[in-house]
């Protein structure tokens, strides 16, 4: 298995990365929002809707 960000042999301590380096790399791709799920973006009525069916299960 090659790392993911810089193609060299993964290091089991930090598997699927060679390196903590790649590792907080890969991090901080995706808190940079560099990574992305496709598809629309979240309007106001999808968090709206997802706010009413939260508190839809919360125990009363």
């Amino acid at each position: 298995m090659s790392c993911p960000i810089c193609g060299k042999v993964t290091d089991e301590k930090v598997r699927p990365f060679c390196s903590k380096r790649c590792a907080d790399i890969d991090l901080a791709k995706w808190l940079g929002g560099d990574y992305r799920l496709p598809g629309e973006p979240a309007t106001e009525e999808d968090f709206d809707e997802a706010e009413r069916e939260e508190r839809r299960n919360l125990p009363h």
